[in-house]
């Protein structure tokens, strides 16, 4: 059966992401990317929104609660008018302005925990780089070398969150690599964040 609770709340705040932070900003500025931030995520340009926890945060400061919540309803408190980023992308959360989403507070700390590690991880392997936030596919990540690193906080392939590195053609004959896309390993058997960054460097090492 796996953990509902936690698809379901993923699929929330996924989301949330999409229609209540990345389809404003889109519309407001040309820009997709969102960023992890403590406690949560946030915009990178206008509007400013913050989804911390089990709330979004605006320019007043006062979370408007995600739980037994709409995206639209949510966007309205907030002075915005949630949607899609059209045209932007074809995949998505699949979830519509109007339905009502939940959000258990022990599962939202599960997958923002998890962007928080991975955003401390990718900035400790690549600090270069600048982790961005996708809405589409709802992970953080940056991209080496032709490689893509980065967390999600789960999917149809695991369904819980996992760090993960793709490459267009993972080698074949080493067992590092695992996934069609490349490699994944749970962050249940990553326990902090120099652990997820040792993840990043031994694949870097490992396509080299």
């Amino acid at each position: 059966m796996g953990n509902q609770e936690l698809v379901i709340a993923r699929r929330s705040l996924h989301a949330v992401a999409e229609l209540v932070l990345a389809g404003p900003q889109y519309r407001a500025t040309g820009k997709l990317r969102l960023r992890v931030v403590p406690g949560g995520f946030a915009t990178v340009l206008a509007p400013e929104l913050r989804a911390i926890g089990t709330g979004v945060v605006g320019d007043g400061g006062a979370a408007v609660p995600i739980d037994g919540h709409t995206a639209r309803a949510i966007g309205a408190e907030l002075g915005v008018t949630a949607g899609r980023p059209e045209g932007a992308y074809a995949d998505g959360a699949d979830v519509g302005p109007d339905q009502t989403l939940t959000l258990d507070p022990g599962q939202s700390d599960v997958i923002l925990g998890g962007f928080a590690r991975g955003h401390d991880a990718l900035i400790a392997f690549a600090p270069a780089e600048t982790p961005v936030l996708w809405p589409e596919h709802f992970d953080v990540a940056i991209r080496v070398q032709d490689a893509n690193f980065g967390v999600s906080p789960g999917d149809g392939f695991i369904e819980e969150p996992y760090a993960y590195v793709g490459v267009s053609r993972p080698p074949a004959g080493d067992a590092f690599w695992n996934a069609p896309f490349g490699a994944a390993l749970p962050l249940s058997e990553l326990p902090d964040a120099a652990a997820v960054t040792a993840f990043f460097a031994e694949g870097h090492r490992r396509r080299a």
